[in-house]
């Protein structure tokens, strides 16, 4: 599956962000637990050094066991919380809720570091309560000496239950915060997939021919640098582009003259008394013919030349597309005999005139069926036909010979393109012909398979006012 860059840019922003939420939440969170545990440790502590103290100072003539007894409110006077008095083994000697415990013995770090002379913390679970519960132990002190523990007990459900209320703002926050940053990622995406779009864009018009468009460049950046490259890429291919033109305009006039004289002359001996010299003779016909084609190609490669420089004009007129197909079929049935071709015509009876050159469509006509008629076999067919489709004429031309490969068929039409066929010229007859169809505001098209034949469909627009 194809994956957009702006996917990409967005998954990525967007895997950081949550990323970072999740940890500034875990954070937070733990840091807010942190704070209300401490905050009720430190309450209980207080409480619970205020209550030792008042037993050291008051009672501490008094047993601890007299003092249960007698005056045991005095530890829970102070304080909300569950009380209870251990002696130095951890044995519960009273509990301000009346709690009965499987063992009577705690032997948490709490009471552990108490029975030590320390305070002690711990939080934890206990049988009697389904919420955890955090519980402070400090030692009983008389005459100096640690004489039992006094714990404090309080439970953590409220506490509990503000921190995961806390926790659920805080996660609504994050939810937010990721909904807003990817409404930002988008639009940050979007500031470097545009520019690269309409790099992307002008990239693929110039790898179409068309290098007079220019990138234009937003940013001072790498996207800026690239839209750089590719203008001055397109000057400098434009200047390659005149230098070839330039050089092909003017090979083709320096040739005209010398095959000019190569023909006369070979015309002209062989008008002369040649006997029986048949080598001579043949000699002859073959630097005639060849001087032929030569002359085709370089009246192909001046044709091809004021095309691309825009000097080339067309003479419109109205004219008849079944007059000129009549005509062009007359001129051409000798040779498709000659090559024992079979030429059919075939022309609608309601076509109605259209506004062009009309030598310039008898060119492409020639060239289309040329090129029909060189790639048929003997005993084959070529079919050329006339009809009108809503505002458009067509014209087909339709052979059944050796076809165009799959691999050359996208490129048939492109300058000096030469297909892997043996019979393949210049390149330029193609090119000319769509050139000169598009001037008329029409389309050419080609459909070909290998070893079944060709198709070739010129479309030409029928103007308002043309028809009579």
């Amino acid at each position: 599956m194809k994956t957009s860059i702006k996917r990409r840019l967005v998954g990525n922003f967007m895997l950081i962000i949550i990323i970072t939420v999740l940890i500034l939440e875990v954070f937070l969170v733990n840091a807010i637990k942190q704070y209300y545990y401490k905050s009720m440790e430190e309450i209980l502590s207080n409480q619970i050094m205020f209550s030792s103290d008042f037993y050291s100072r008051y009672f501490s003539s008094t047993s601890l066991e007299d003092i249960i007894i007698d005056d045991v409110d005095v530890f829970w006077r102070q304080t909300t919380a569950q009380v209870q008095i251990l002696d130095l083994n951890g044995k519960i000697l009273m509990d301000s809720i009346g709690v009965s415990h499987t063992s009577n013995i705690v032997t948490t770090n709490d009471v552990v570091k108490a029975i030590e002379g320390e305070k002690g913390i711990w939080v934890g679970d206990v049988e009697y309560d389904t919420s955890s519960v955090m519980a402070v132990s400090y030692p009983l002190i008389m005459e100096g000496k640690n004489i039992g523990v006094l714990r404090f007990i309080s439970s953590l459900r409220e506490t509990n239950r503000i921190i995961r209320k806390i926790a659920k703002i805080l996660l609504l926050v994050g939810i937010i915060v990721v909904s807003i940053s990817g409404i930002v990622s988008l639009f940050l995406a979007n500031t470097i997939i545009k520019p690269l779009k309409e790099v992307t864009g002008v990239a693929e018009k110039m790898a179409d021919g068309q290098l007079k468009i220019r990138s234009s460049k937003r940013f001072d950046d790498e996207i800026g640098k690239l839209s750089d490259t590719l203008n001055y890429m397109a000057e400098e291919l434009i200047k390659k582009e005149q230098l070839k033109n330039d050089f092909i305009s003017s090979i083709s006039h320096e040739l005209r003259t010398p095959l000019t004289s190569i023909k006369g002359w070979a015309i002209t001996l062989q008008t002369e008394e040649l006997g029986e010299n048949q080598l001579l003779i043949d000699g002859l016909d073959i630097i005639e013919k060849e001087s032929d084609r030569l002359t085709n190609m370089v009246e192909e490669l001046l044709d091809f030349s004021r095309f691309v420089s825009g000097r080339i004009t067309l003479d419109k007129e109205k004219i008849n597309i079944v007059d000129i197909v009549d005509r062009i079929s007359k001129q051409l049935k000798p040779r498709a005999e000659e090559m024992d071709i079979t030429l059919e015509v075939f022309n609608s009876l309601d076509l109605p005139v259209i506004i062009g050159d009309k030598n310039r469509i008898k060119q492409v006509l020639i060239n289309l069926l040329d090129n029909s008629f060189k790639f048929t076999p003997a005993g084959g067919k070529v079919t050329l036909a006339t009809d009108k489709i809503q505002d458009s004429v067509l014209i087909e031309v339709e052979d059944n010979g050796c076809g165009i490969s799959k691999e050359d068929l996208p490129y048939i039409m492109e300058r000096f393109y030469k297909g892997k066929n043996s019979k393949s010229n210049s390149g330029l007859g193609l090119s000319i012909c769509d050139e000169i169809i598009k001037l008329h505001g029409g389309s050419m098209e080609i459909k070909s398979k290998l070893n079944e034949g060709t198709r070739i469909i010129v479309s030409l627009p029928i103007e308002e006012g043309a028809e009579e």
